[in-house]
């Protein structure tokens, strides 16, 4: 069988992708990082924030990775529908997008701090209804405050980076009231935590992020 140049080229970085892990070797068990604060228990008396900023595994593994966070969630929010399934919304057609609810110590991390990092450290903002391969509007990127300090700060936020000339386009980022936040399926909860423990190693996303290869560095 003839090999086109697109199929030969797909074949060899799947091939790449596949070893990278092991040709990394030990160095790739050591990305993954966690705060110190991080609990698995949700606290009691303490703000709480979503984001939503392209595939929740990455963000919420973003998230965990600074200190001062001390619970994370993954789920649904923004759309109209009631308990959408991951199969619903991986669709595009409710209206949800793939977020991460967290709670945080302000005494540690304030929220203008974090959304300075959601923005230009943990997702590229300038990207709309995606995130490098994911494309849909549940991929979309946004703010959900829980009250008006949230959302002055995240408006200011963006009003500043725009000015800035940091990006080179405008930052498409949505900033809205959080609404109902569905939990999503136990299985996307701290899902490269997990994938790390069954395996051993990094998940690869997570392995090209940490050197620059993906959106967001």
């Amino acid at each position: 069988m003839k090999l086109t140049a697109g199929l030969i080229l797909l074949i060899g970085v799947a091939t790449m992708l596949a070893f990278l892990p092991m040709i990394l070797g030990a160095r790739a068990e050591t990305l993954l990082e966690k705060g110190k604060d991080i609990s698995a228990q949700k606290p009691e008396g303490y703000p709480v924030a979503t984001f939503a900023g392209g595939c929740f595994w990455c963000l919420e593994s973003e998230i965990r990775g600074k200190d001062g966070i001390l619970f994370t969630r993954v789920g649904y929010i923004g759309g109209e529908s009631q308990n959408p399934t991951y199969q619903q919304i991986s669709a595009g057609n409710t209206g949800h997008a793939e977020a991460t609810e967290f709670s945080f110590d302000p005494a540690k991390v304030s929220f203008e701090k974090l959304t300075e990092l959601f923005l230009t450290k943990w997702h590229d903002p300038t990207q709309l209804n995606r995130q490098g391969v994911d494309e849909g509007t549940q991929y979309r990127s946004a703010i959900f405050y829980h009250n008006e300090e949230q959302k002055k700060i995240a408006e200011d936020m963006i009003k500043t980076l725009n000015a800035s000339g940091k990006f080179s386009k405008p930052i498409v980022t949505e900033v809205k009231p959080a609404g109902t936040f569905w939990e999503a399926e136990g299985y996307h909860q701290q899902y490269y935590e997990k994938y790390n423990e069954k395996t051993g190693q990094d998940h690869i996303r997570v392995v090209l992020k940490k050197a620059g290869k993906l959106f967001g560095n």
